[in-house]
Formats: structure tokens, C-alpha cells, sequence
């Protein structure tokens, strides 16, 4: 049949790359030694394996009527050899469909095949990929540079583009489970993949938003293995669909490469927080299943043997199924002991108390964590996976600093490569080893730079390239006026002549993108006498016998830059309650100035906005009192300018409605604003004028952050919530954040790999 094959693909394809007919020669030799349970079980899908040969062949060239002739014969051939391969199946008295066919076993065995005795052993879910991941007689290396060549062709041709639908790794509304969706991304390949590179290279593409909303274009992303790579760029230019893009393998990262995206929360159950890391390795956990199985499995093969003659076939088959079992327990127990399985555990621990967990929470279930601490989870399963392509989105928005802090160290020691979307200067600065600038439709990298490199260098790249943009249409003003006073001089015509082919070789230079500026304005208020807010002997609690604050002794002034600092759950957020009296203390008092006015930025702003009004509509209904022409001035002082703020505010992206809730803010024209992490969402220049603005703001600031930077920047008084009350740091932010650290050491907490 091979040689029949043979024949048929290149008379089919005569004027074709001979890399890529050997290629399909290959591929419909190896689909002739399927197995047909394989087919019925729908393991293998033979008509869409034939077409995608077809449609290779089409696109490199092949007739299109030759090629659907060339379809039908295959596929004939095809299901008649496996309607003799299960003929023979039933000769030889295979009736259990456990017992595998020796020839079947063979090739099998050079390809270490695991999802055969998968099936075979009642395991439901695929280990690798049964697509295109088979074995051919081709040289790979030829074979990629010529899918590549044709891949370029096709797109060229066709208009093609890559589009993105969301990343289902942890999404709550996703059709597969995480195990299945896992494994479909990072199919676990015993083959060996020692001497493969793992650096990304992905040369020359588009990337699109579903509604044909073009983010990038000729564009091309280079990641080194073991490198950080800061991903940076205004709100909305599409920093997130990339890294969804790159999650989903819809950008052709190569598949010995594994990926583990975080974006979303883990949907909570009643597993156990430790266990639910645990299971985040689907690697790890399908190992041991697999295992257990396998080991049942010899038991009932060595019980079989017995009721048998020793020389009977059925003896022989079985000692070829207990041969190739024996194989895999061997593959399987290399993979286990290369990932130091026996240790999971105690590095999952490890983990978990980094990120906040105290050893009792590590053994509640999911369902009984917060949103913020669902994230977190999610964080911890992807450091404990530790993945050759680790994708984080804003990874400290739900962290607090001492979370951030651990995080931060332990990424500076991370085994892998590291591509991550933050706007924390401090945080980029700590762990980036690169920084990749997305704007404009274009990836721009800045090798070797942390993010205040980058920013110094980028800012030089602006201004040499204005510089060179200014010089070159001075001297075209020049070269024209000469040309066009000159040119029908009948002394001077030639040497315009001259000028106007100078002219046209001149290199077409665009002009530097301006990077919008966003100014952020608080109105100024009038000032009150003392005290503003003051707490004094302060307790609170639900009940006396289980106290959340005690012997609180702090106030606010109108000059106040107060920074709230403290891991979650020690009390930050019930301490704001009590200064906005919407708690009561058990003991002591809060006394406030009668005339206050109190502004509160909730981290969840989101909730309480009608996302289906414009931002001037929402604002009209929430705070009435104004025309629609006054709103919208508002909001144009925090960015939100022309059309934005007439649009539904669904389309808004993550900072555009953070700007929105600053806006509305500032109506209540209010002495003191309460901040609950106010930096989550903004871009680099959102958090440059919110830093602005609070700086000149007349009235007091008390501030929740994660961000150093932020906190830095604002802040000149640190209050620090632990161990059940909140006091006074004495030092700066960077000094709590080193208290963190050495308190993190002295525990073992963060260590290197």
C-alpha cells in the first residue's frame, strides 16, 4: 500500500516541494497502521486526518480536482485496510479489547505511545495530541521551514489572520473542564526533549480582536528561554489578548513548550486549597492515575496467565501487553521522579504560605475563599505547575504587598521564561530582565532594561526620532522650494531634475507617536479645623471574646498622605468601615468634624456602575444637578474625552471606568478621599496623573495600595495592619517591604528553586 500511496501523492502533486509530498506520503502511511477502535472510538477522526494532508497539498500548490480525486482514493484505501486490520484483530481471538495486536504493539513501542493502553485501560482522558502530532520519515527541521514558507504563502494569499477567543484555563463558563483543557494545550509527550530549544520565535503576524479590531501587525514576538519579559502599553491596546493568544497556542508556540496562563479566579469547590494546587499539575495527577492503573492492571494479567496453557497464544499476548505495561511504568516513573513528585507537597505548602495561607486555611475548601483569594489560588497553581511559558496578567492587583513582596522573589529565581502585563514600576523593576512595548500595531524590546531603563531609553528613542523626522521634512521644505523655483528655469532645470530624484529616494519617515497625555484634577475644598478623623482606644469585633481591632489609636488631617498597608484579612478594611462610621466600636471612639465630607474608592468600583449607561448618563442619574455638557467637561479633566464618555461604559475598558469612578469622586467635593487599591487597572500615564493629583489635592488622603511605586510616590506616613490592631511604621514603604522579606527568610518561606 505504500508504494500505491506513494505513487498517487506525487503524481497528484508533481509541481509541489518534495518536502512536502514526502510529508504527506508519511502521514497517510502512518494513518494506514491505525487501529480500528481507534476510529470507532473516535480517538481518530480519519476523514478530517485525510483532509488536513488535502488541504496542505491545495495550499502548496496541488490541483484542487486532482486532490479531491486524490481525497476520495485514500480514504478508500484507508477504510479498507482497517476493516482487514480487524479481521485479523478477530482471528487472532482478541475478544477482550485490553489485549493489544503484536504488530500494533511494535509500532507503538518506537513511539512510546501512551493514549493506546490509555484507552485500552478504561482512562478517559487524551495525554497527547492525536492531530498532527505523528510520527513521519521526514526530516522536522526541513518540515518547519517548509510549513513556515507555506504558512506565509496561504496567509499572504488568503488575507489570513489570527483571531482569539478568551482563555478557558481558568474560566468559570468554559465547556471543558481544566484537566481536559489543560492536556490539550501541553499534551505530555514521552518522547524526549532534551537538545530542543525552548525559546518562543514567532515571526511575522497579525493578531486580531473577534471584532476584526487589528492590535498587532507584522509583527514578531521573541522570548529566551529563562528570561522575564515585562509586557507594557497604554490602556486597551490589546496587552491581554496577546497572552490569551499565546495561552491558547494560537500563535504557533512550539508544543514540547508548556504554557499555564493566569487571568481569572479558580471557580471554588469543596477541595481542599492544598489539594487544588495538588491538582493544578494535570501532568503529575494523570501520572499517578495512570500508575495506579497500570500496576492494577499487571495484578489481573499475572491472575489471567493462570488460566491458561504457559506456550497458548493468549499467554503470548499477554506477556506482550505485561512488556509493553511494563515500558510505560518505567516512562511513567522517569517523568515522576524528573519532576520530584515526591516533594510536591511540601513545595505546594510552601507556596501557599507565601502567597497568605496559614497552614489551617491550606486545608479549607476553594468555595470558602473570597474572589481575591480565589486569585491567588490560581497564582499558586501556576507557580507550583511551573510551566516552560509562565503568562501572568496583572498579577499584583489582588495581592497585597507582602504577597507582592514573596512573588516578586520568588519570579527572580523562576527556572523559566516569564512574560508578564503589570504597571507596577516596582515590581517590573525587581523582576523584568526585559521589557517588550506594545504600541502602535508593533512590539518594540528593550533587552536587558528594567522599567525605569526602559522608560529613560524610550523617551530618548522619541526625541532622536522627532529629531530625525524634523531634519528630513527641513531639508524636502528645501529640496522643494529649490525644484519648484527652478524647475522651468532652462539654467537651473537640470540640477532640479537632480533635486526631484533625490527627493523621491528619500526614505519615507512617519512621525513619532505622541503618547496621549491624561491629567487627573481633585477639586479643592475648604479647610476644617481639628480633628477631622480621629479613632482613640478603638475595639472592634462581632462579638468581645473574638476581636478584629483592638487599642486603635490613629487620626486623619487635611494634610494627611497615609498609606494602609497589611496583608489581607488582618483588618484593613474593617479599620475604613469604622472610620466611615458604617461600623460601630465595642470600645473606644471615632470623632469626626461635623462638616466632613468623605470620598471612598471602592476596589470594586465596577459593581456599583450600570455598565449598560454612558459614563455622563450614570453620572446624571447618580449625582444629578448638572447638564450633560458639564459631565462631559468633567470627565474629559480625567481622560475621558470625546465619544468615550457617550458610549456604553461595558466597551470602557479596565482603566477607562477607573477613571470614571475618579470622576465621580470629585462631585461630592470631598476633604478627605479613602482609596482601596486606586492604581489596579490604570496604565502607566493613569498612574502618573492619579500620583499628580493626589499630590496636589488640598484635603487628606488615606490609601490602601499594593503599589510601591504609588505609595512612594504619594504617601509620607505608613500605617501597618497586623496582629489584630494597626500602629504607626516607623520607616518608609521600602523599609516595611524589607521588614517583609526578613520576616519571610526567618520562616524559610522564600528560598530558591
Amino acid at each position: 500500500m505504500s508504494a500505491s500511496i506513494g505513487s498517487q501523492v506525487r503524481r497528484t502533486a508533481a509541481s509541489v516541494d518534495p518536502i512536502v509530498t514526502d510529508y504527506a506520503v508519511g502521514y497517510f502511511n502512518h494513518l494506514s497502521g491505525i487501529t480500528y477502535d481507534a476510529v470507532q472510538s473516535k480517538l481518530i477522526d480519519l476523514p478530517s486526518e485525510v483532509e488536513f494532508v488535502c488541504e496542505l497539498l491545495r495550499n502548496s500548490g496541488a490541483a484542487d480536482d486532482k486532490v479531491e480525486r486524490l481525497s476520495k482514493d485514500i480514504l478508500t484505501q484507508l477504510s479498507l485496510q482497517l476493516e482487514e486490520n480487524q479481521a485479523k484483530l478477530e482471528v487472532t481471538g482478541d475478544t477482550s479489547k485490553r489485549l493489544l495486536d503484536i504488530n500494533v504493539l511494535q509500532s507503538h513501542n518506537s513511539k512510546a505511545n501512551l493514549n493506546a493502553s490509555l484507552g485500552m485501560l478504561g482512562v478517559d482522558n487524551d495525554i497527547e495530541h492525536a492531530g498532527r502530532n505523528m510520527d513521519t520519515r521526514v526530516d522536522l527541521k526541513k518540515l518547519a521551514k517548509a510549513e513556515q514558507k507555506i504558512a506565509k504563502k496561504v496567509a499572504k494569499r488568503n488575507n489570513k489572520f489570527v483571531k482569539y477567543e478568551a482563555s478557558k484555563l481558568i474560566d468559570e463558563k468554559r465547556d471543558d473542564d481544566y484537566d481536559s483543557f489543560f492536556l490539550k494545550i501541553n499534551p505530555l509527550d514521552f518522547g524526549s526533549a532534551a537538545g530542543k530549544s525552548k525559546d518562543i520565535h514567532i515571526d511575522t503576524f497579525d493578531l486580531y480582536v473577534g471584532d476584526g479590531q487589528r492590535i498587532l501587525s507584522d509583527a514578531q514576538l521573541t522570548l529566551a528561554f529563562g528570561r522575564r519579559y515585562g509586557l507594557v502599553g497604554q490602556n486597551g491596546i490589546g496587552k491581554s489578548t496577546l497572552l490569551r493568544a499565546l495561552a491558547n497556542r494560537e500563535l504557533n508556540v512550539p508544543q514540547h513548550i508548556s504554557i499555564l496562563h493566569v487571568e481569572q479566579e479558580l471557580r471554588g469547590d469543596e477541595t481542599a486549597a492544598l489539594k487544588s494546587v495538588l491538582d493544578a499539575d494535570v501532568w503529575r495527577k494523570q501520572l499517578l492515575s495512570e500508575e495506579s492503573k497500570i500496576n492494577e492492571r499487571m495484578q489481573e494479567i499475572e491472575k489471567l496467565r493462570t488460566e491458561f496453557e504457559e506456550d497458548s497464544l493468549e499467554n503470548k499476548k499477554l506477556d506482550n501487553e505485561r512488556e509493553d505495561l511494563d515500558n510505560h511504568l518505567e516512562q511513567i516513573s522517569e517523568k515522576l521522579i524528573d519532576m520530584e513528585s515526591d516533594k510536591a507537597e511540601a513545595r505546594a505548602a510552601s507556596i501557599l504560605f507565601g502567597l497568605g495561607f496559614s497552614a489551617e486555611a491550606q486545608s479549607k475548601p476553594t468555595n470558602s475563599f473570597s474572589g481575591g483569594w480565589r486569585m491567588r489560588l490560581s497564582l499558586a497553581r501556576a507557580l507550583f505547575c511551573q510551566p516552560d511559558l509562565l503568562l501572568l496578567d496583572e498579577p499584583s492587583n489582588m495581592l497585597d504587598v507582602p504577597s507582592i513582596a514573596y512573588l516578586s522573589e520568588y519570579l527572580k529565581t523562576y527556572p523559566s521564561t516569564v512574560f508578564v502585563v503589570s504597571h507596577d514600576r516596582i515590581f517590573l523593576n525587581e523582576v523584568a530582565t526585559d521589557i517588550i512595548y506594545q504600541h502602535n500595531e508593533r512590539l518594540d524590546y528593550y533587552r536587558g532594561q528594567d522599567f525605569d531603563s526602559f522608560y529613560a531609553t524610550k523617551e530618548e528613542r522619541r526625541k532622536n526620532a522627532q529629531r530625525e523626522y524634523d531634519n528630513q521634512m527641513a531639508y524636502r521644505k528645501h529640496m522643494q522650494e529649490f525644484i519648484d523655483k527652478y524647475r522651468y528655469n532652462a539654467a537651473k532645470s537640470q540640477e532640479a531634475q537632480s533635486r526631484i530624484k533625490k527627493l523621491e529616494k528619500l526614505p519615507v519617515l512617519e512621525p513619532p507617536e505622541e503618547e496621549r497625555s491624561i491629567t487627573f484634577k481633585f477639586p479643592d475644598c475648604e479647610k476644617l479645623s481639628p480633628p477631622i478623623i480621629q479613632l482613640q482606644d478603638v475595639s472592634f469585633g462581632y462579638n468581645e471574646t473574638d476581636l478584629l481591632l483592638k487599642d486603635v489609636n490613629l487620626d486623619i488631617q487635611m494634610n494627611s498622605r497615609i498609606a494602609l498597608v497589611g496583608a489581607n484579612g488582618c483588618g484593613k478594611t474593617t479599620l475604613l468601615k469604622v472610620m466611615m462610621e458604617q461600623l460601630r466600636p465595642l470600645k473606644g471612639y471615632v470623632s469626626r468634624n461635623s462638616r466632613l465630607r468623605v470620598a471612598y474608592f471602592a476596589q470594586h468600583h465596577v459593581d456599583a456602575m450600570d455598565l449598560n449607561s454612558s459614563a455622563v448618563d450614570w453620572m446624571s442619574k447618580t449625582f444629578p444637578g448638572r447638564t450633560d455638557e458639564e459631565y462631559r467637561r468633567h470627565l474629559g479633566s480625567f481622560g475621558i474625552t470625546g465619544s468615550l464618555g457617550l458610549q456604553k461604559m461595558q466597551l470602557l475598558s479596565g482603566g477607562q471606568k477607573s477613571r470614571v469612578a475618579f470622576a465621580s469622586l470629585c462631585l461630592t467635593n470631598p476633604h478627605i478621599l479613602i482609596l482601596d487599591e486606586p492604581s489596579n487597572h490604570l496604565d502607566t500615564n493613569g498612574i502618573d496623573a492619579l500620583v499628580d493629583a493626589l499630590k496636589n489635592f488640598t484635603g487628606g488622603v488615606l490609601m490602601v495600595s499594593h503599589d510601591i511605586s504609588v505609595i512612594d510616590s504619594v504617601c509620607n506616613e505608613i500605617w501597618v495592619s497586623e496582629s489584630g490592631t494597626a500602629k504607626r511604621f516607623d520607616g518608609t514603604i521600602f523599609d516595611y517591604r524589607d521588614y517583609i522579606l526578613a520576616s519571610a527568610n526567618d520562616k524559610g518561606v522564600v528560598k530558591k528553586h
